[in-house]
C-alpha cells in the first residue's frame, strides 16, 4: 500500500475496532466496504481477518467469564459448514458479484436495524442451524458473520456483559477456522499481506483500547444505532462502485 493508502486505512482500521471493543463485534463489517474503495476485496478480507484473530484474543482475555459456551456449541458446527462454502465462493467468484452481494447484505441490515422498533425479537435454539450457516458464508466471504452471530446471541441472551463477550468468542471461533482454512489456501501468503497487516496494527490496538474505555460509558444501544448507520452509508456507497464498474 502507499503512504496515503495506508494512512487512511489506519484511520479506518483505528474507528472500526473502536467499536469492536464496544460491542464484541462489527469491526469487519465497518472496515471492509471502506477499504474495498482502497485495495482489492480478495485482499482486504484476509487481511482484515488476521486483525480481527488478534483483537478477538485480547478481548476474550478481558471478558472469558462472561461467554456462554452453551450458545456457543449450538452455532459452532453449523458456522464450520457455512465457513467451508464461504471459502469456495470467494476463491471461485469475480469481485463485482461479491462487492454487489456485500453491498445488498449491508443496506438489508442497515434498513432492518433502523427500522426495528422493539428490542430484539426473541428467537428459540432451532434459529442456530440457518444462523451458523450463513454466519459462517458471510465470515469467510466479507469476514461479516459476527452481525449475525450477535443478532442471534442477542436474541437469546439478557445479559449486556454476557452479550459482548460471547459474541466476540463467536467472532474469534470464526476467525480461528478461517485462519487455518484461509492459510491452507494460500490467501494469507499474498505479496505484502502480513506487512499490511502488522502496519496496521498499531491501529487496531488503539481503537480496541479506546472502545473497551468507553464501554462503562456509553449505551450499547447506541452505538449500535451509530453502527447501523454507518453500515448503510457503506453499502450504498460499495453499491455504486459495484455501478461504476459497469
Amino acid at each position: 500500500m502507499s503512504p496515503d493508502t495506508l494512512a487512511l486505512a489506519a484511520l479506518i482500521t483505528a474507528c472500526t475496532y473502536l467499536v469492536f471493543g464496544l460491542t464484541g463485534f462489527g469491526s469487519t463489517v465497518l472496515a471492509l466496504p471502506l477499504l474495498a474503495h482502497l485495495i482489492p476485496l480478495k485482499f482486504a478480507v484476509p487481511m482484515l481477518l488476521l486483525l480481527d484473530f488478534a483483537a478477538g484474543i485480547l478481548l476474550i482475555s478481558r471478558v472469558r467469564r462472561g461467554v456462554r459456551l452453551d450458545e456457543l456449541g449450538r452455532l459452532f458446527p453449523f458456522m464450520l459448514a457455512g465457513i467451508a462454502l464461504g471459502l469456495t465462493l470467494l476463491i471461485r467468484l469475480p469481485e463485482a458479484p461479491l462487492l454487489a452481494a456485500l453491498g445488498l447484505f449491508l443496506v438489508a441490515y442497515a434498513a432492518y436495524g433502523m427500522t426495528r422498533r422493539a428490542g430484539p425479537p426473541r428467537l428459540s435454539r432451532a434459529w442456530s442451524a440457518p444462523i451458523g450457516l450463513a454466519a459462517g458464508i458471510l465470515g469467510a466471504l466479507f469476514g461479516a458473520g459476527g452481525v449475525l452471530s450477535a443478532l442471534y446471541i442477542g436474541a437469546r441472551l439478557d445479559n449486556k456483559e454476557e452479550l459482548r463477550a460471547t459474541a466476540a468468542a463467536a467472532v474469534l471461533l470464526n476467525t480461528s477456522v478461517r485462519v487455518v482454512l484461509f492459510g491452507a489456501m494460500g490467501l494469507l501468503t499474498q505479496d505484502g499481506m502480513l506487512t499490511s497487516a502488522l502496519a496496521l496494527l498499531p491501529s487496531m490496538l488503539i481503537g480496541l483500547f479506546l472502545g473497551n474505555l468507553l464501554h462503562a460509558a456509553i449505551p450499547t444501544g447506541l452505538v449500535v444505532r451509530v453502527v447501523y448507520v454507518v453500515v448503510g452509508v457503506a453499502g450504498v456507497s460499495v453499491l455504486a462502485r459495484v455501478f461504476a464498474l459497469y
